[in-house]
């Protein structure tokens, strides 16, 4: 998804720092200082355990007996994962990470982008999983399909048109806490922007985030183009709805506007507008006045997912990327 000549712009330590904060996985404020914290990298070969690494804590002494497959071993990953105190757990046959790059090497072609090359990498994994050369714990994506390249320069195509930018703003207690632009060009993008090129041309903001956004928007068009889809909000809201499991929680937020989405490509706009109609619907049919109607709403429920199914993202990608999001960062 990135070109060649991809330029990285407009980031000082601050704003880049923030962006990444935005993006880590986290657990709710009463858990997060109690959860584990770090990985365990684990090799093995015949049912031993060759390597045994700890991604805060360093080396860890051998001598723990490990499956090579089937259930024991996923049964055993949990056990190391509470005894180490690891949020996750990675193994691999000793040779395994070897095969990867070999049947890596053999796959790609010269004409292959990153786009491709990344879901090439991703394939094999899935393979390698499959076989039993390579396990990890929890399995948080198991079932997603990777999408193929052509799918995903669909999903690009529905977002972001060529020669068009998305961008993301987010903000705190009135000012910027940190945005970034990306800006297509052809199958990829060729421009990833922070804030510092922006901002001096915003100006002193109102401290109405709202406000704000539409100020920061049409400067990022003057400077990079015309926006095809940009979403604004609190930083605290992004996070939350980042690693929120309910159904309709964006529709919602948009709806009640703690969430500025403009423009709007048409795809998000009935991915929106049918995540909140399924919550309204749900939500209408528990009640004990209407419950006789429940074969009715039913039918609402059914003939919403239907409806959806043609047109929105999820639809175009084979998955839900809002569900995927989810489930990556929560903790």
């Amino acid at each position: 998804m990135l070109t060649a000549d991809l330029r990285f712009e407009g980031w000082t330590h601050d704003s880049w720092t923030r962006f990444l904060s935005v993006w880590k996985p986290s657990a709710p404020p009463e858990r997060e200082g109690e959860r584990p914290q770090g990985g365990l990298f684990l090799l093995h070969e015949g049912g031993v355990v060759k390597k045994l690494l700890h991604t805060r804590r360093g080396r860890l002494p051998l001598g723990e007996a490990f499956p090579a497959s089937g259930p024991e071993r996923a049964a055993l990953m949990p056990v190391l994962a509470e005894k180490y105190e690891a949020s996750w757990v990675f193994c691999a046959e000793r040779y395994a990470l070897e095969e990867v790059m070999e049947r890596f090497g053999s796959r790609i072609r010269r004409t292959d982008d990153l786009t491709a090359q990344a879901l090439t990498l991703v394939g094999i994994i899935q393979q390698m999983t499959a076989e039993g050369l390579l396990d990890r714990w929890p399995r948080r994506l198991h079932g997603v399909p990777p999408p193929t390249p052509s799918v995903v320069l669909r999903a690009l195509d529905a977002l972001c048109p060529d020669g068009k930018a998305v961008m993301l703003g987010l903000f705190e207690n009135g000012e910027l806490y940190t945005a970034a632009v990306l800006r297509r060009k052809g199958k990829g993008f060729d421009v990833f922007a922070g804030p510092a090129e922006v901002t001096p041309k915003v100006g002193p903001l109102s401290g109405d985030w709202r406000r704000d956004s539409m100020y920061l928007a049409r400067t990022v068009e003057e400077i990079y183009g015309p926006l095809g889809f940009g979403v604004f909000t609190e930083v605290d809201t992004f996070c939350r709805l980042q690693r929120e499991a309910k159904p309709g929680e964006w529709g919602r937020a948009v709806a009640i506007r703690e969430v500025s989405v403009s423009p709007m490509p048409p795809a998000i706009a009935l991915a929106l507008g049918v995540d909140g109609a399924r919550f309204a619907a749900e939500k209408i049919g528990k009640l004990p006045a209407v419950k006789r109607f429940e074969p009715f709403f039913s039918l609402i429920r059914d003939t919403i997912g239907d409806a959806a199914g043609d047109s929105d993202l999820a639809q175009v990608l084979g998955f839900d990327p809002l569900e995927v999001m989810r489930t990556l960062l929560a903790r």
